[in-house]
């Protein structure tokens, strides 16, 4: 967290963006008393709750088709045949 006074941040504002977009908060003075506090903005999710669920449904589902695969065993012996 950095304070900084309204002149200063005034002569710096690109800069106190940037802070804030990586991060860290902001808060801006006047007379020694805080006025404004900078935060960076939460971004949504890319992906919905209702769009990972869509999916794990259609991982089950695909899951649910696959039958299970040949032995151990089979596979071994098969190999020492060739």
């Amino acid at each position: 967290m950095q304070s900084i006074g309204i002149a200063e941040a005034k002569n710096n504002f690109s800069a106190l963006i940037d802070l804030v977009e990586k991060g860290e908060e902001v808060r801006i003075t006047r007379h020694g008393k805080e006025v404004v506090r900078m935060l960076p903005v939460r971004r949504k999710p890319v992906i919905t709750d209702e769009q990972i669920a869509r999916e794990l449904a259609q991982i089950a589902a695909l899951h649910a088709t696959i039958g299970p695969g040949a032995a151990m065993h089979s596979l071994r012996d098969e190999g020492r045949q060739a």
